[in-house]
C-alpha cells in the first residue's frame, strides 16, 4: 500500500514461481523480504455485511502482525488502511469482542521483491502459485507485468476467498479453511478446478510467444 491509503495491484496465476524469480533477478529486482509463512484471518459480521459490500477486514501474522481494512473500487484498486500491531492473539480477541468473527483463514508462503517503483510478491498457496504486482499506478504495474513476460489480459480478478469457495464447491472439500495441513491429501489441484484453466501462465512460454511475434513483425 502507498501512503495515499490506496492499494493498486494485479494478480496472476503462474505455473512456476521459480520462473518468475529468475526473471525478477535478471531484471534487477531486489529481495526485500525472504520467503516466510503468512497466517491470514478474514473477519466479518454475522450477516456478512463486509463481504457483501466488497470490504475486507484481515488480521495477518507474518514478519509483522498487521490489521488491514480494504474496500474495492475495482478489481485492481482498493482503498486500504493498515496498522502494525504487537500481538496477533490479542488482536483477534479484540475483533471478536467487537462482534466480528472469522469467516476464512488461509496460509501462504510469500517472498517480496522490489522492481523500481513496484513491489512483486511471489505467493505459494496450498492450491496454486500466484504472482502479485503492486505499484503507484496501473501504468507502472502494467509496465512491470510486461517486463515479467505476463499477459495482462489473464490477470486474476477473484480474491483468495472467492477462489477457495469455487474450489470447495467443485471438489466438495471437507474443510473450510485453506491451510497447508488441510490440503495434504489434495495435491493434484488443477487450474481448471479454480475456473482458471485459461489464466495460468508460464513466463518461458509467454517470452517465446513475444519473441516469435517480434520476429514476424521484423
Amino acid at each position: 500500500m502507498n501512503n495515499s491509503g490506496r492499494e493498486i495491484e494485479a494478480k496472476f496465476i503462474v505455473q512456476s514461481l521459480g520462473e518468475v524469480r529468475q526473471r525478477l533477478v535478471a531484471l534487477g529486482g531486489h529481495l526485500i523480504i525472504p520467503r516466510h509463512l503468512e497466517i491470514n484471518q478474514r473477519f466479518d459480521t454475522h450477516d456478512n455485511r463486509l463481504r457483501a459490500n466488497h470490504e475486507v477486514l484481515r488480521l495477518r501474522q507474518g514478519p509483522q502482525v498487521t490489521l488491514t481494512y480494504k474496500r474495492s473500487k475495482s478489481a485492481e484498486e482498493r482503498i486500504e488502511f493498515e496498522l502494525e500491531i504487537d500481538d496477533f492473539h490479542v488482536a483477534r480477541c479484540f475483533l471478536e469482542a467487537l462482534g466480528y468473527h472469522i469467516i476464512f483463514a488461509y496460509e501462504k508462503y510469500r517472498e517480496i521483491y522490489t522492481l523500481d517503483q513496484a513491489k512483486v510478491m511471489l505467493d505459494e498457496l496450498p492450491f496454486a502459485f500466484f504472482n502479485e504486482v503492486e505499484g503507484p499506478s496501473l501504468e507502472v504495474i502494467r509496465q512491470k507485468v510486461d517486463l515479467l513476460g505476463l499477459d495482462w489480459d489473464k490477470r486474476v480478478k477473484h480474491s483468495y476467498l472467492d477462489l477457495f469457495d469455487i474450489l470447495r464447491q467443485r471438489l466438495n472439500l471437507p474443510f473450510s479453511n485453506a491451510d497447508f495441513d488441510s490440503f495434504q491429501d489434495w495435491t493434484s489441484i488443477k487450474p481448471s478446478d479454480l475456473g482458471l484453466d485459461d489464466a495460468v501462465q508460464s513466463i518461458s512460454e509467454n517470452k517465446s510467444e513475444c519473441t516469435e511475434k517480434t520476429t514476424l513483425e521484423e
